[in-house]
């Protein structure tokens, strides 16, 4: 009987012309004449409408009557199908006598066809009707018209507000500052948080730009996620969380954010040991954003294989790749989120050192040194520093004088390190400091009572909770 009624229940709304949002707003206001102020909304009745009209349930006793009320038929025709010759609510029409026009909109279908409901004022679109000519056509394009209407009214629902996506912009911008001083686990905690929202967001119907914002959100929160993973001691983690990125960056063919994500992966992959990989994923970022800050990025992790070769003409390559790529200006939107998707000089000529010193190149020391003068310096105009990348220049200052022999210049460069909070220390920072304890390891440094302090603080450094990176003996060997 559902199914029946259902039928019943659509073939009557449609003879009136109604959409279901129609017949929701007229079932309100014949509730309402009646001195009922508790049915739902338009929206949730329109759904109950939905239902109803497909049989998986039965309106109940008060809807009847509101459908009743709407319809202008006595309670008793509920669910009654119309006789012949009856329209809308089951009275019915005299057919037009012999030689009398029919009234306007109207077709005489003659003495042997039979009535049927008209819809919105026209012949029904029953095809055993006999409709033909003008009011055929006529019929035709003004259901198409109503059809067109009721398709567009699911169509502009919108799955998401704009405040909602405004708070996605600002937490996700809010999370990429953050990262470069706060403590990685609790922010990371917060953009997983976040990337949730979003994901739950693009479960439901969107329109097409919500979308594309939406998966450009999702994907700069998968890299920022990346790059906390890889320094939290789980590189692993930071590839799949980088590839998922990759997915939502190619859903939109967002270029920059494709080149963001094979950093994302270098960076993961090289302190994973595989320098040759971290590499080719650096160069293939090139492809997708050849100019700008993090292009300049993308050319110092590229060079870093060479570094760890020993190749120093391709690692000055490099850095003459990146101060060219740097100085060919570039805006995107990652740019404008700023914080971690920006490059500031300071963390350039950290990179340069870094680089430069895996080489054993002579001039890595004075290009670090630079790096620690530029971040004392404070922010260009325009520009974030990286408290992290901050404390890696001063730790592989250390590292490039302490090859020079030059103990004491080393520990001062390692100060502010060592006065970092347990929260704010990293597996990268911790695996820097294992290649100091090895410095000091050497039969230079033995029997100096200043080298065995300093290794019993390097000791005492990383926290037990923390991931751990391969040893630098191990980069490139597995």
């Amino acid at each position: 009987m559902s199914s029946e009624l259902g039928a019943w229940l659509r073939q009557q709304r449609e003879d009136r012309g109604w959409t279901r949002s129609e017949l929701a707003r007229q079932l309100i206001k014949v509730a309402r004449t009646k001195g009922d102020m508790s049915v739902p909304s338009a929206d949730n009745i329109s759904h109950n409408i939905y239902r109803w009209e497909r049989g998986a349930v039965t309106p109940a006793e008060r809807y009847q009557l509101y459908y009743c009320g709407a319809f202008g038929i006595p309670f008793s025709q509920f669910g009654a199908q119309s006789p012949p010759g009856a329209p809308p609510g089951g009275l019915a029409v005299p057919a037009a006598p012999p030689g009398v026009l029919a009234p306007p909109g109207m077709v005489d279908p003659g003495p042997d066809a039979v009535a049927v409901p008209a819809y919105r004022g026209l012949p029904s679109a029953d095809p055993a009707a006999p409709v033909r000519g003008a009011a055929a056509v006529r019929r035709e394009v003004l259901m198409a018209a109503h059809e067109g209407s009721e398709h567009a009214e699911r169509a502009e629902q919108r799955g998401i507000g704009e405040a909602t996506l405004e708070q996605f912009r600002a937490d996700t911008a809010s999370l990429s500052v953050q990262y470069l001083t706060g403590e990685p686990f609790p922010l990371f905690t917060e953009m997983r948080r976040v990337r949730n929202r979003v994901a739950e967001a693009l479960e439901r119907r969107q329109w097409p730009r919500d979308a594309a914002e939406l998966y450009l959100l999702a994907g700069c929160l998968s890299a920022l996620m990346a790059a906390a993973a890889t320094n939290l001691g789980y590189p692993r983690a930071a590839e799949e969380l980088a590839r998922a990125g990759w997915a939502y960056a190619t859903i939109i063919d967002h270029r920059p954010l494709m080149a963001r994500l094979r950093l994302c992966a270098a960076y993961a992959v090289y302190w994973n040991g595989h320098p040759d990989q971290a590499a080719d994923l650096a160069r293939s970022g090139l492809e997708y954003l050849a100019d700008g800050q993090n292009a300049a990025q993308l050319h110092l992790l590229a060079g870093l294989a060479s570094a760890r070769r020993g190749d120093q003409a391709g690692a000055r390559q490099a850095i003459a790749a990146a101060r060219d790529a740097r100085d060919r200006d570039h805006h995107d939107e990652l740019l404008e989120i700023g914080g971690e998707f920006g490059f500031s000089q300071a963390t350039q000529a950290y990179y340069a050192g870094f680089v430069l010193a895996q080489a054993r190149a002579a001039e890595a020391p004075a290009e670090l040194a630079d790096a620690v003068g530029l971040y004392a310096t404070g922010p260009g105009p325009g520009e974030q520093h990286s408290r992290r990348c901050r404390m890696l220049a001063h730790t592989d200052l250390a590292v490039t004088r302490l090859r020079a022999g030059a103990l004491d210049a080393a520990a001062a460069a390692l100060e502010p390190v060592l006065r970092l909070p347990p929260g704010e220390r990293t597996a990268v920072q911790a695996q820097r400091l294992s290649v100091i304890g090895a410095e000091l390891g050497q039969p230079v440094y033995r029997g100096s009572a200043q080298a065995r302090g300093l290794g019993e603080q390097l000791a005492a450094f990383v926290p037990a909770d923390l991931g751990r990176l391969p040893g630098e003996e191990g980069v490139g060997q597995r």
